[in-house]
C-alpha cells in the first residue's frame, strides 16, 4: 500500500546520492526538501545508512550499494528513485518486504547508449583513439603509406547483438545504414526487427562464430555473470570485436584481456569494467587494441537531463499518493 501523501504540510525530505544535472536538481528543490551528498565520489554506505535514516525518500546512482542493511536503516523511506536504468545494486526483495516502492529511468538513455555502442564499434574497427595517440605522441612521419593504420571495414560486415531488448534493437536500425547483417540471441523473438532490418534470432554459440563484431546489451543478473569468457571468447573470429556497454562483470575481464593480448580477437571497445574507475593496474591500459571510455553510455546533456526529469516524476507522483510511471517489480 502506498503511503498518502496528497496534502503536504510538510515538504517530504529527500537524501540524494550525487548531484543531478540543474534542471533536475531544480525540481526537486522545488517540491521536496533535499539532502544532497556533496562528494564527488558515491558516498560510503555508512554515510548512506546515516542520512537515510529520517529520509522519506532516496535518489540513488547505480554506484550505491542499496543492500538489505541500508534499506532497514530506512524507517521512513517509502521509495527509492534510481536515477539509471539498471537497478542491480539495488536488493529489491528487501525493498519490497518494507513496502518501499523502487523506480527507474527506462527509455530515457536508449538512443544515447546506442549511439554509443556504434560510436564505439567505429572507433575500434578503424582504430581512431590509437590513431589520435600516434599523431600526438609525435610518431606521424610520413605523409601517407599504404599500410598505415590499417583497420577494418564496418559495411557489409555482420553484427551479433546479445540481448534484444530497447538498445538491441536500436542498434540493429542503426546498422542498417551501413549494410550490416544483423544476429541476435535473446529469450524473445521480435518478427518486426528481423522483417524491417533483416535480424535472425539464433543461439549465442552460433552469434559468436559468426559476427564480425559483437554488441553486449544484457541487464547483470545471475544468468548474465560471466556469460563471456575463455569458452566463449575462442568461439569468436580472429579478426572479430567485442563491444560491452552493458555490466562489466558480464565479461571475464582476466579472459579478454589474454584474448586481446593474444590477438586470439581482433580488439574490443568497453564502456563499463567488473571495477569502476578502472584500476591503474588494469592490464587492458597496456593493450592497443582496446578502446576504453569511462561509463558514457548515457552522458549527452539531453539524456542526463531527462533521466533528472524522470526521477523528479516518480517521487512527484508518489508523494502525491499516485502510482509512479516507471516502478521496478522485485521478482518473485
Amino acid at each position: 500500500m502506498l503511503q498518502s501523501y496528497s496534502v503536504l504540510i510538510v515538504k517530504p525530505k529527500v537524501f540524494v546520492t550525487r548531484r543531478l544535472p540543474e534542471k533536475g536538481m531544480a525540481t526537486l528543490r522545488e517540491h521536496f526538501e533535499i539532502d544532497l551528498w556533496e562528494g564527488e565520489d558515491a558516498p560510503p554506505k555508512a554515510e548512506i545508512v546515516k542520512r537515510i535514516a529520517d529520509a522519506d525518500a532516496m535518489v540513488s546512482l547505480l554506484t550505491d550499494p542499496i543492500d538489505a542493511e541500508v534499506i532497514a536503516a530506512g524507517k521512513k523511506l517509502g521509495i527509492i528513485a534510481q536515477y539509471a536504468v539498471g537497478y542491480n545494486n539495488i536488493d529489491l526483495q528487501a525493498a519490497a518486504q518494507r513496502g518501499i516502492i523502487v523506480t527507474n529511468t527506462p527509455e530515457a538513455l536508449t538512443q544515447t547508449t546506442s549511439d554509443l555502442v556504434f560510436a564505439l564499434l567505429m572507433a575500434i574497427a578503424r582504430r581512431i583513439p590509437e590513431a589520435d595517440r600516434y599523431v600526438r605522441n609525435g610518431k606521424w612521419k610520413v605523409a601517407w603509406a599504404p599500410e598505415l593504420m590499417l583497420g577494418q571495414d564496418v559495411h557489409g560486415k555482420t553484427l551479433g547483438i546479445v540481448g534484444f531488448g530497447r538498445i538491441g534493437v536500436q542498434l540493429a536500425y542503426r546498422s542498417a545504414g551501413f549494410g550490416m547483417k544483423v544476429l541476435y540471441c535473446d529469450n524473445q523473438k521480435n518478427e518486426q526487427a528481423e522483417k524491417e532490418v533483416n535480424a535472425k534470432k539464433v543461439e549465442l554459440d552460433e552469434l559468436l562464430r559468426e559476427s564480425d563484431f559483437i554488441s553486449l546489451n544484457v541487464p547483470l543478473s545471475e544468468h548474465t555473470r560471466g556469460m563471456i569468457s575463455e569458452k566463449q571468447l575462442a568461439m569468436m573470429k580472429p579478426t572479430a570485436y567485442l563491444i560491452n556497454t552493458s555490466r562489466g562483470p558480464v565479461v571475464d575481464e582476466k579472459a579478454l584481456a589474454e584474448a586481446l593480448k593474444m590477438k586470439k580477437i581482433a580488439g574490443a571497445a568497453l564502456d563499463v569494467f567488473d571495477k569502476e574507475p578502472l584500476p591503474s593496474d588494469s592490464p587492458f591500459l597496456k593493450l592497443d587494441n582496446v578502446v576504453l571510455v569511462p561509463h558514457i553510455g548515457s552522458a549527452t546533456r539531453e539524456t542526463r537531463e531527462r533521466m533528472g526529469a524522470m526521477v523528479a516524476d516518480n517521487l512527484i507522483a508518489f508523494f502525491a499518493g499516485r502510482n509512479p510511471p516507471n516502478p521496478v517489480a522485485a521478482k518473485k
